[in-house]
């Protein structure tokens, strides 16, 4: 039983429904309905009653949400206590699958940083910088993201993408000639979506539109046997390994780039969370984004100016 099983059942208790509880909790429903189960198998107790139509509380459900709600009242204490204690509020950063290396000696001795271990995707990291859950965030976000929800994105990093394909030819393979994938689950896949749908339209590369959350992991490979062309990876498999009958092959006319802001709130004051900031992003440079060639989406926030 994990504090964030309590924190869905409260969600999912208050509006008795698991799609809008977890739109709230910017997590997909399927994962949402499998931590539920997870935790009352835990409890050894059901807490919802579930037809195709309602969602109502049981008996045992409705007797364990005021003390559930205690216990999640006295555990965000118990944090905010341990953090007196400790005599400086730690920065909290979020991110999606990837974070520097030496994240650590970056802000040693300038902040303490608690790294979050909520892993959702980019536009549900960006949301939560916004409303505050979170004081910095490693996402991808889009020059419309930050204005729209009053956030500063610095560059932290950039992935140049590559295509997979079955075979043993690993010879570069041009983006026009490639297929992307699209996945119709936009509560996990929004970020990558629309980085994608703006590279086929710029390339002429292939769409290709799919339901199973394959944009990684051995699913993904499945498509990628399945397609006549090479497939474009996403950052989530940017360091997988491939299976011994796909390979790699770089994507040119364009290079293909996705790159990593770190994003805090532009009214942030307090000076720990903008000295970590500072500190994290110092000396990172373009990371070679101004070399000839090399494809942004239009509105990424660091697309060089005059491309």
């Amino acid at each position: 039983m994990e504090l964030r099983q309590l924190r869905y059942f409260v969600a999912v208790a208050e509006e008795l429904h698991f799609g809008r509880a977890a739109a709230r909790l910017l997590i997909a429903g399927p994962s949402l309905s499998q931590q539920i189960k997870a935790l009352e198998r835990d409890l050894g107790v059901p807490l919802f009653a579930r037809d195709r139509r309602t969602v109502t509380l049981t008996a045992a459900g409705a007797a364990l949400l005021p003390e559930v709600r205690a216990l999640l009242d006295r555990a965000d204490e118990l944090r905010r206590r341990a953090q007196q204690l400790s005599g400086s509020e730690p920065v909290r950063i979020g991110y999606v699958n990837w974070l520097p290396p030496d994240l650590t000696k970056r802000t040693s001795g300038v902040a303490q940083l608690y790294v979050d271990t909520w892993v959702v995707p980019s536009h549900a990291q960006a949301a939560r910088v916004a409303d505050g859950s979170l004081d910095l965030a490693v996402c991808w976000v889009r020059t419309a993201d930050l204005t729209q929800q009053g956030l500063v994105g610095w560059l932290l990093g950039a992935d140049r993408l590559y295509a997979v394909s079955t075979g043993t030819d690993s010879s570069p393979v041009r983006a026009r000639d490639i297929a992307v994938l699209v996945d119709d689950d936009v509560t996990s896949w929004a970020s990558w979506n629309s980085y994608a749908e703006e590279f086929a339209r710029d390339t002429g590369a292939r769409v290709v539109r799919i339901h199973n959350g394959a944009i990684t992991g051995p699913a993904f490979f499945d498509h990628v046997r399945a397609c006549t062309t090479p497939v474009l990876n996403s950052p989530k498999g940017q360091n997988t390994p491939l299976p011994p009958d796909l390979v790699h092959r770089p994507v040119i006319d364009p290079q293909v780039v996705w790159t990593w802001s770190l994003v805090w709130r532009e009214d942030e004051v307090r000076a720990t969370v903008l000295a970590a900031a500072h500190a994290i992003t110092r000396d990172v440079g373009d990371l070679g984004l101004r070399e000839k060639g090399v494809w942004l989406p239009g509105d990424d926030p660091h697309r060089p100016l005059g491309d």
